[in-house]
């Protein structure tokens, strides 16, 4: 076989490939990487590599956190992929998903589709052959969940989606506890509970933003249903229960007293935000509550993880 000449190479062109380059690969493959929403993806590995350190006490071995979050990423990807396959028409329709791969036409449906399927299948053999058969299970149950309980059926039908909904997103902690012990054990629970009820605060403050894009779209987003007086209260009642919740870590001797200490810090301005978001309809105090809570989750888990290094 003849090698490549340097013309070739220069090129960029592939004989035995018609029509392939190395640039028309270095085009598309930022298309698939948006299929899987990277943002949201970057922070669900986060927490499953605190759950991780939490779990142990410490940080593990470096081979199992690699294994473990590239399982968790390919999951994570696959549940989004197939989520922007069956929400193609809708997110046509809303300003701030038009831009994405498949409404914008630069993936095609069948494609990502096929793609998030291989994502998932993957995603189960690296985590049953290199971490273990619980993790991969727990990370599968998420993809499922995502798919068909939330965008399937949950998203379209009632105001609860993101309520319901949000246990997929809080399954990778209890993967990444899974990882280090092979078990579920209570404090994973507790885990998984902060991030449950943290979703419909978060989740909630954004829709106020871009309710007029759920209501072109259909979607029975609180505001567009229920006010958005109800779902500023609801925001409320959420941040004051998460706030309980993160406590009860405390009350269990699972955290310390820095995580005592933090958390009522943490949490008291979670709740102050959104007692000023209450009675304040402006704008400004969702974009800042929205803002402030993707922080709160991060700063949430890293106090867990220094905690437990120190307790």
């Amino acid at each position: 076989m003849k090698l490549l000449d340097r013309t070739t190479w220069v090129s960029g062109e592939f004989p035995y490939f018609s029509g392939v380059s190395i640039k028309s690969i270095c085009q598309v493959i930022p298309d698939y990487i948006n299929l899987m929403k990277p943002h949201v993806t970057v922070m669900l590995l986060g927490v499953t590599v605190a759950a991780m350190a939490i779990a142990r006490q410490g940080l593990p071995p470096l081979g199992l956190i690699i294994v473990t979050l590239l399982g968790g990423a390919m999951a994570a990807g696959s549940a989004n992929c197939i989520n922007c396959y069956i929400d193609r028409d809708i997110d046509q329709v809303m300003g701030r998903t038009q831009r994405r791969s498949l409404p914008s036409g630069r993936v095609q449906p069948k494609q990502a589709l096929i793609f998030g399927i291989m994502l998932g299948v993957g995603a189960f053999i690296i985590l049953t052959l290199f971490v273990n058969l619980l993790s991969a299970l727990l990370a599968c149950s998420a993809i499922f969940f995502y798919v068909f309980i939330y965008t399937l059926w949950l998203k379209r039908t009632t105001p609860q989606n993101i309520v319901i909904g949000g246990a997929a997103g809080a399954v990778p902690v209890l993967v990444g506890w899974a990882a280090v012990t092979n078990t579920i054990s209570l404090p994973a629970i507790w885990l998984f509970a902060i991030i449950f009820f943290w979703t419909p605060p978060h989740f909630w403050s954004l829709s106020l933003l871009i309710q007029k894009d759920y209501e072109k779209a259909k979607i029975p987003m609180m505001p567009v249903v229920q006010g958005e007086r109800e779902t500023r209260k609801q925001i409320f009642l959420y941040s004051l229960l998460l706030l309980v919740i993160t406590l009860m870590l405390f009350v269990m001797h699972v955290m310390g007293y820095f995580y005592l200490f933090c958390v009522l810090i943490l949490g008291g301005i979670l709740v102050y935000m959104s007692v000023r978001q209450l009675h304040d309809p402006a704008k400004k105090w969702s974009r800042t509550l929205f803002w402030y809570s993707n922080c709160y989750l991060a700063l949430i888990f890293a106090v867990m993880v220094l905690d437990r290094v120190i307790h």
